[in-house]
């Protein structure tokens, strides 16, 4: 019983909280609040109705649209799997957009980091061999060194940037 009664006055709070408070000037010249003023008063309220604010104004193009779809009515059930397997498609192609970028992203930084190393190893002192024609090994000198060390700058700064 008790129960019963805690909820009962709790609903009839909640209802008494969600009421408007309204004020006015009374004939005496004193300002009253309350939830209903007397016939013709003019008044100001303080506490209504919670609206939802506005909602941005439509373009000319979404009013059309808006318009066309209102005239149509609800979807057929054939609309609303045409416009399902649409979404679908969309979400597969934006998926295969995100793993291409991805791909070529992994890429660029492989191919970053072989010239980074590649610069390292000639800017490293030590001596660099080839191997000729015939197949025999041969050193590069210091000029073959700075010129290898300039191309792989090059490289570098193709690959990084």
């Amino acid at each position: 019983m008790r129960k019963t009664l805690i909820v009962l006055l709790a609903v009839l709070a909640a209802g008494a909280a969600q009421a408007q408070v309204q004020c006015w000037t009374s004939k005496d010249g004193r300002r009253e609040c309350g939830d209903t003023p007397p016939p013709g008063a003019k008044v100001r309220e303080i506490r209504g109705a919670a609206t939802p604010a506005p909602a941005a104004p439509a373009s000319p193009a979404t009013k059309g649209a808006a318009a066309k779809d209102a005239k149509r009515g609800p979807l057929t059930p054939a609309e609303q799997e045409q416009a399902f397997r649409k979404r679908q498609l969309d979400a597969e192609k934006a998926r295969e957009a995100d793993a291409k970028a991805q791909a070529e992203a992994a890429q660029k930084k492989e191919t970053c980091e072989r010239a980074r190393e590649a610069l390292r190893a000639l800017e490293s002192g030590v001596r660099i061999a080839r191997t000729d024609a015939k197949g025999e090994r041969y050193y590069l000198d210091e000029s073959q060194v700075a010129a290898e060390t300039a191309r792989a700058r090059q490289a570098e700064q193709r690959a990084c940037n």
